[in-house]
């Protein structure tokens, strides 16, 4: 959690407990039970009076592009505070979006999620063991975990370890949805994992990992005699050893935005239901026309997803109010300037604790994000530059545009870009329960 992160802005979401009794809001889903309906407010239903300073610096802006050979209708803009909108361009137009597609992606997995929650992968044994030999087989039953990377399968080995196991006398059966190093094909996975449980088998790039973990952690040593198989049939008689526990869903997304990580968005939007159903959900979360939200998959590879400005900020709206009583805030699940030096924040110049969602493709450059300001509430805005020229011309444009708009309101003095929410770690055994001794 980042305590007064975004300052006086959250008080107006305190308002929004009050504005639900208004508007007398049903859901089927906790989340879209605590957001509001925006689109029944003044916000998108009366006449549009602009913020002078933010209109006079956002006319600059469009300036600046149209000198520069970019056309208008390609940039959509939106800029809010609260429950006024402060300037906008082609608010409403769905403009192609990149990578904040994985907006859509976060607010969808936040619906059919609590954030704390934890993917199960489950291993079990088809016989006994005895003097440290498994008769039969290794199964591993997966449920969709995007995270399982080197480090937890290191963790894993040791745990089987720790029951006695040192040899599989069969083979090493994947079942249910099991990923592994963001490979979702369950046999790559499979050998991904039965390389990972056996130290004497590491790639490189599995003892590079092993070195970022505690200093004296064991190097698993569980030899598979037999092949890597991937079930297709449910598998009766096994005896359950280990309940791996995930990363809770917070971690994962915030992992997922500061690299953006498209083969991790995939892996969500498919277990949501698919593209189609995230951007459903993302429209009906944030309360925006459907076709403001256009996604053919959950990661934004494509122009063909394509996202209007408002419904950026919408959601990003929807998704503060929805975690602000988990004590989270947006902060929690995307990169923070002046907090995560790499992934999409590196080499960008954004005003000090905007919490920001990037997107980038060739002819795509994109900004949404929620910034702290001294004189206002916090700012909610989305930038999309779309066929506009130089990709690294218009990031540092976008970035000019948040400081000049910094600069008029001031930085909060209640910025903190510290967490008090501890990201887990991985490879921690404690998330791999033990359930049976297993001799």
């Amino acid at each position: 959690m980042m305590l007064n992160k975004f300052g006086a802005g959250l008080v107006t979401f305190g308002l929004v407990a009050v504005l639900l009794k208004i508007v007398g809001m049903q859901s089927a889903t906790p989340m879209t039970a605590q957001i509001l309906a925006w689109n029944e407010l003044d916000l998108f239903q009366q006449p549009f009076k602009s913020d002078p300073t933010a209109q006079a610096i956002m006319d600059q802006y469009l300036k600046e592009l149209s000198s520069k050979g970019a056309k208008e209708q390609n940039q959509g803009i939106w800029m809010q505070s609260g429950l006024r909108r402060l300037a906008s361009s082609q608010e409403k137009i769905p403009l192609s979006a990149a990578s904040f597609t994985k907006i859509a992606t976060t607010i969808a997995a936040l619906d059919k999620w609590a954030p704390t929650h934890q993917f199960e992968t489950l291993v079990s044994a088809t016989a006994p063991v005895k003097d440290g030999i498994l008769q039969g087989d290794l199964v591993i039953t997966g449920t969709g975990d995007p995270f399982f990377v080197w480090e937890e399968a290191i963790a894993l080995g040791n745990s089987l370890q720790e029951l006695g196991i040192k040899r599989v006398a069969g083979n090493l059966v994947i079942a249910g949805d099991f990923y592994m190093n963001f490979k979702k094909n369950p046999a790559t996975a499979g050998q991904l994992l039965k390389q990972g449980l056996d130290s004497r088998s590491w790639p490189p790039a599995a003892a590079e990992q092993y070195s970022e973990l505690p200093l004296g952690t064991p190097k698993p040593e569980i030899e598979i005699a037999g092949e890597v198989k991937v079930a297709t049939t449910p598998i009766s008689e096994v005896y359950l050893l280990l309940r791996h526990r995930s990363l809770p869903l917070t971690d994962i997304l915030r992992e997922m935005n500061i690299y953006s990580n498209n083969v991790m968005a995939q892996m969500l939007a498919d277990a949501v239901g698919g593209a189609q159903n995230v951007s459903q959900a993302a429209a009906k979360l944030a309360n925006v026309p459907p076709s403001e939200i256009q996604l053919i998959n959950g990661s934004g590879l494509g122009v063909a997803n394509r996202i209007s400005p408002r419904a950026a900020c919408a959601m990003l709206i929807a998704m503060e109010h929805f975690l602000k009583p988990h004590q989270l805030t947006v902060a929690d699940l995307f990169p923070v300037a002046g907090r995560d030096k790499g992934g999409t924040m590196e080499d960008r110049n954004i005003p000090i604790g905007s919490a920001v969602k990037t997107g980038t493709l060739n002819q795509v450059s994109a900004l949404a994000g929620i910034m702290p300001t001294r004189d206002r509430d916090s700012v909610c805005f989305a930038i999309i530059n779309n066929n506009s020229g130089d990709i690294l011309s218009l990031r540092k444009q976008q970035d000019e545009l948040l400081g000049r708009l910094s600069q008029a309101w001031g930085i909060s003095p209640n910025v903190n870009i510290t967490t008090t929410h501890s990201p887990g770690r991985l490879g921690d055994p404690n998330r791999n329960e033990r359930v049976t001794t297993s001799n």
